[in-house]
């Protein structure tokens, strides 16, 4: 695959992953109706996404290429993001989990209950910012034939 094909596909999906997973991520924090929440939130959305981002738009180069197109591209990104998200919730440590401050929202307690649901979350949580990158770089990098009739 050509060189500068994947490094701006790389630099393109890494810029909209902080893009998305910052506003992805604010919105969930500003769940808990705080600042510092939304702000966190916005912090680790937008390095998630970074990482996010970074690695859809090198795999989607190497799935779809200049042929594969959108759909190709998106479900690159939902299963590598549903993989990343997966992972990163199963590290987060016990501790950090039962410190998060729920502010007895039903909700974020249910997300802090054991490592099934963090990762579950995490999971979802990338896998829609990976969707989103991989059908952008996908659809941006692919060429159209020629149809000779």
């Amino acid at each position: 695959m050509d060189n500068s094909l994947t490094q701006k596909s790389i630099i393109f999906g890494g810029g909209l992953g902080a893009i998305f997973g910052g506003i992805i991520g604010a919105g969930l924090g500003a769940i808990a109706g705080t600042l510092d929440a939304t702000l966190l939130g916005l912090a680790i959305g937008f390095g998630l996404g970074i990482l996010t981002g970074t690695l859809t738009g090198a795999l989607t180069v190497r799935t779809a290429g200049t042929t594969g197109g959108v759909a190709i591209g998106a479900y690159t990104g939902m299963a590598l993001g549903a993989f990343i998200g997966g992972v990163i919730g199963i590290l987060i440590p016990t501790s950090l989990r039962m410190s998060a401050n729920t502010q007895g929202i039903p909700v974020l307690d249910a997300l802090t209950l054991s490592r099934f649901e963090v990762a579950v979350f995490f999971s979802f949580f990338l896998s829609i910012v990976g969707t989103m990158i991989g059908a952008w770089v996908g659809g941006r990098n692919l060429v159209a034939r020629k149809l000779d009739k």
